[in-house]
Parts: C-alpha cells; structure tokens; sequence
C-alpha cells in the first residue's frame, strides 16, 4: 500500500486519504481539541485493540469529548479501514475531535458532533541496523504540560523535543522533569539496572503505554525480572541496556544517551530475550 492508494475514514464515510478534508472551524484543527489513538496490524489482525480502545476511551472522559462509537462500532470502524487498505502490517491512526464550532471560541459549545478521522499507514519491516546498532538518544528537560496521561494531539512540544534530538545527531530524546526520566517523544523507556528491567511507573505525568504493558506481562511469562519505580536520570549512566517501547517502534534498544554508550554499545542480552517473546507474540497473533 502506497498513501497514493490509501483509504481513509472521516465521519462515516471510507474515502483516499487525499480527498479527506474537515472544516477550518474544526476545534481539532483550531485548538488541538482532539485525542488519537495508534493501533498495529499484523497480517491483517490488530494487536491489543481492547487495551488501546480503552486508551482512547480514557482520554475521551478526561477531555469531556462524546464517546461517538461504542465498543462494536470502533471494531466495525476499524476492521473496514484494514480490510479497505487491503491488510498486511498496518499502523491505523485514529483521531476523535470536538467537533466543528460555529465560531472561534475558546468556551466550549454545547452540543457539538465529534469529529472521526482514521488512516491506515503502512508499518514496514523493522530495519535490519537496528538490531546491530540499536538508536542514538539525548536527554532534554521535559517542557510538555502536565496531563500527558491524555493521548492527546497536542504534540508541539514532543515534536520540538524530537527536533532537538535530531538536531544533536540523535534519533529521540529521553524527557527528563525533576530528575526523573518519564519517557521518550513517543515510547516509553525501560533500563536494565543490575539485571532488573524497570520502567517508570504509571502518573498522570505519563501516557500509559499499551506495549509497554505487553513487555511487562511477556516477561512476567518468561521469568524476567521488571519493577515498575522510578527511574532517576543518574541511574541512565550505569543502566546496562536501553529500550524504547511504543505500538510502532515495539521494542528497540538504545545504544547510545548524550554521546555516550549505553552498556557495551549494542543491543543487549536481554533485549535480544524481550524481542523474541515480541515476534513469538506477533507470529501467534497472525496464526489465529
């Protein structure tokens, strides 16, 4: 699938992604007034949806946005995006705004009709160099808001933090707020420190990761040990290994923090062990 053939959803209609348009009045185009949610297909079959659905449904009830589809809905919704794209391994984006507005305001107005926008983008292999070279990371100081429990689409702040990485000659950059480290622009992050792979624990500070959970029970399954505690930015310069874990990216080690090798600066023992429980889990999903 190419974005020239992709199909898109927008209020109940499948259409090219091209030809998909909302009002300029839109609050998600005004405001920011939106919450979205990334789902991974894998041949054809999502991975997680009820974990990610809740997600969704979580940020809906703290931004007051009308929940416009039920459970049965979002699955019908959802399944008519993969099968419209023709299925393989997908990445569908899901966007839910306020709604359109008579005018600019900042009050709310009662009565509006959220707005549904999905795309299906294509998810490709994951890279072959990066499982020998693993990523390049920088730590900056966290300058995001407060509510970032909310998967919201207000992410100028993350794309500020990514583009400063970038320009370092980094791939991302670990968010740092009083000395502790919260997550990357769009992953979580976990450390092994003295063979424990801890990852900070769940706050309002923090979007819930639903691979980051995942990781967390395909351990518990195998008998690797994880804590969830806090996670010091001093703790990053003895941690043996790094992993980013995010819907798309799943789960990639880190190599290198602030110029600096991460362990012995590849991929580490047990991220090798916690990638193969990965694809283990993908291949069984793609069998059923």
């Amino acid at each position: 699938m190419n974005s020239r053939q992709s199909i898109a959803w927008l209020n109940g209609e499948l259409m090219p992604l091209g030809e998909a348009r909302v009002p300029v009045l839109d609050r998600g185009f005004l405001f920011g007034d939106a919450v979205y949610e990334v789902i991974p297909v894998y041949a054809g079959r999502p991975c997680r949806m009820d974990e990610h659905l809740d997600r969704l449904s979580a940020s809906l009830d703290a931004t007051a946005i009308p929940e416009p589809c039920d459970r049965a809905g979002w699955r019908t919704l959802l399944g008519r995006l993969v099968e419209a794209n023709g299925g393989g391994d997908l990445a569908l984006y899901l966007q839910v705004t306020r709604g359109v507005a008579p005018k600019r305001d900042h009050a709310i107005a009662p009565g509006l009709e959220p707005t549904v926008f999905a795309m299906a983008m294509p998810m490709p292999p994951r890279p072959a160099e990066l499982t020998e070279r693993g990523l390049a990371m920088v730590t900056v100081a966290d300058s995001r808001w407060a509510r970032c429990q909310i998967k919201a689409t207000t992410l100028l702040a993350n794309v500020l933090h990514k583009q400063q990485a970038n320009e370092q000659g980094a791939e991302d950059a670990l968010l740092v707020r009083d000395g502790l480290v919260i997550e990357a622009t769009a992953s979580n992050v976990f450390a092994v420190l003295d063979g424990v792979a801890v990852t900070p624990p769940v706050d309002p500070g923090m979007l819930t990761g639903v691979t980051r959970n995942l990781v967390l029970e395909l351990a518990a399954g195998a008998g690797i040990e994880t804590r969830e505690a806090a996670l010091l930015a001093s703790d990053l310069e003895r941690a043996s290994e790094l992993w980013l874990t995010s819907s798309t990216r799943e789960v990639s080690p880190v190599t290198t923090l602030d110029g600096r090798p991460v362990g012995d600066g590849r991929p580490g023992p047990l991220w090798w062990r916690i990638d193969r429980l990965y694809q283990e889990y993908k291949a069984q999903l793609q069998a059923t």
